[in-house]
């Protein structure tokens, strides 16, 4: 379908969303956020997809988080009701708990706020040198409502994430690097092809088996060490059922590169 607010790239089995407002450092307001979500959504059910790349167009912004001038002139009610009935959330990815495919974030500026909460909602970050992270929004009046002031304690230690949040201060890439919060960090130029490179390092794994890996690493989260461990998973079934699980051990016995059909 066609979008105004992001693009959306289909490249065999990487889908790469690219929020396209630059003139607003890539800012989202409840118009964008729906696009996100819809994007999403397409993503989750299309089972030709199988890794996800998000990024922002230009080489300032990832993403400046909530398009605040759009909230002053149309009201904080009207964010809110745009953005009640999305089933990611903002960004159409934050609020998405159901989602167990991968999905790489390719920071190639700013990612503040919302845009920052976005990444974290990430499995893997990738950052441009010059890229910066925070979450400001305690300067406006508001809070980090969007996973932010929960994924960065999970993310990073309690009292880091703390003083990150309680001074709304912003890191570096290279800062973001050494705190564990991004995978790598690259020259802008080769931010996406090296987003890519992860992604097609992914794709040589079997879709199911990543699928069934992600799942139980992020449910497995909130559960004991032992009931983590003992609990088998929706996608973990679904892995042992499928073709992929045949194919796999059958290409490693023939000694060829397995054809993984992601069923």
């Amino acid at each position: 379908m066609g979008y105004e607010f992001i693009k959306v790239e289909k490249k065999e089995h990487i889908t790469v969303v690219t929020i396209n407002r630059p003139e607003v450092m890539n800012a989202l307001h409840p118009p964008a956020c729906r696009e996100m979500d819809e994007a999403f959504n397409d993503f989750a059910n299309d089972a030709d997809a199988w890794v996800a790349i998000i990024t922002g167009a230009g080489d300032r912004a990832f993403c400046a988080g909530n398009d605040l001038k759009w909230q002053a002139k149309h009201g904080g009610e009207a964010v809110a009701k745009g953005l009640k009935d999305l089933k990611g959330g903002f960004g159409g990815i934050t609020f998405r708990f159901d989602l167990f495919k991968p999905v790489i974030a390719a920071v190639n500026g700013l990612a503040l706020g919302g845009g920052f909460e976005i990444a974290l909602a990430c499995d893997i970050i990738i950052a441009a040198e010059k890229a910066s992270f925070g979450l400001p929004e305690p300067t406006v009046g508001m809070m980090a409502g969007a996973g932010g002031v929960h994924r960065l304690p999970r993310a990073i230690p309690y009292h880091l994430a703390m003083g990150l949040m309680l001074t709304a201060s912003r890191i570096t890439a290279q800062e973001a690097y050494r705190l564990g919060l991004v995978n790598q960090v690259v020259p802008l130029r080769e931010l996406m092809a090296t987003a890519e490179a992860w992604a097609e390092r992914i794709l040589n794994c079997s879709p199911m088996a990543i699928r069934a890996s992600k799942e139980a690493a992020v449910k497995g989260l909130g559960l004991p060490l032992e009931e983590a461990c003992r609990t088998i998973f929706p996608a973990t079934v679904a892995m042992y059922q499928s073709e992929d699980f045949i194919e796999g051990p059958k290409a490693f016995a023939e000694k060829r590169k397995p054809q993984w059909k992601g069923r």
